[in-house]
């Protein structure tokens, strides 16, 4: 995929790209340093990439100050989409992300000194509400491509391997923006799941998980076709 130069600096001139270009170095540096420490490697080399995630998820909590309300107005709107379970799940979805978003606010605050609170505990009920949104989102995700699939009559050839490789990867194509929200979301799901103790899942496979989630996020804010809309 060839993405113009231009494309980069706008992505890179969004908030929401700059958080989403953060959050794939954030799980990135997760995954190496969770490689190099069960290699026995280099310690100071795996001290440095635990502090570039450190502060990497707390720039990405900067840069999402203020975002609660404007996720909560889009619940809002959600409620006059025509489809109910979209507006049902929509809506759902992102009023459960704006709690999180709200959580996030005052994890930041705790982190700079602003407020004395148990921050373990508000990353919990964060965790909470972001696994909420997230199931509430793959919900919409599975209506999504149920609906696609009876108004379309798919029939995949299961049989033949090779023909069903190439009908799946045509119908990904054809329907590249509900497969890569399903593709974010079900990698996303695992990370509240593996912090609130549901799954365990080591620090390195969260890592890998959020990578690709992010660069799906990426490749949606790039290609507007690639968007699940309503969003």
């Amino acid at each position: 995929m060839n993405i113009p130069m231009d494309e980069v600096i706008k992505l890179n001139n969004l908030t929401a790209g700059r958080d989403k270009l953060a959050r794939l170095l954030q799980y990135a540096s997760r995954a190496v340093w969770y490689f190099l420490q069960k290699r026995n490697l280099n310690q100071k080399s795996m001290d440095k990439l635990k502090n570039l995630e450190y502060h990497l998820s707390t720039f990405r909590k900067l840069l999402r100050l203020g975002r609660s309300l404007d996720v909560l107005y889009g619940a809002l709107n959600s409620l006059h989409y025509s489809d109910r379970i979209v507006s049902a799940t929509s809506s759902m979805s992102k009023v459960a992300h704006a709690l999180y978003l709200l959580c996030d606010h005052i994890i930041w605050f705790s982190r700079v000194g602003l407020m004395d609170v148990r921050s373990d505990q508000w990353l919990e009920t964060a965790n909470r509400y972001w696994l909420y949104s997230i199931v509430m989102s793959l919900v919409r995700d599975l209506y999504e491509l149920q609906k696609i699939l009876k108004s379309q009559q798919y029939k995949f050839n299961t049989k033949n391997l090779s023909l069903f490789s190439r009908e799946l990867s045509r119908f990904a194509v054809g329907h590249k923006d509900v497969v890569l929200d399903s593709l974010k979301n079900l990698c996303d799901v695992f990370i509240p799941l593996a912090a609130l103790g549901y799954v365990k899942l080591s620090p390195g496979t969260v890592g890998v998980l959020g990578v690709i989630s992010s660069a799906a996020g990426l490749y949606a804010l790039i290609d507007p076709f690639a968007k699940l809309a309503p969003s």
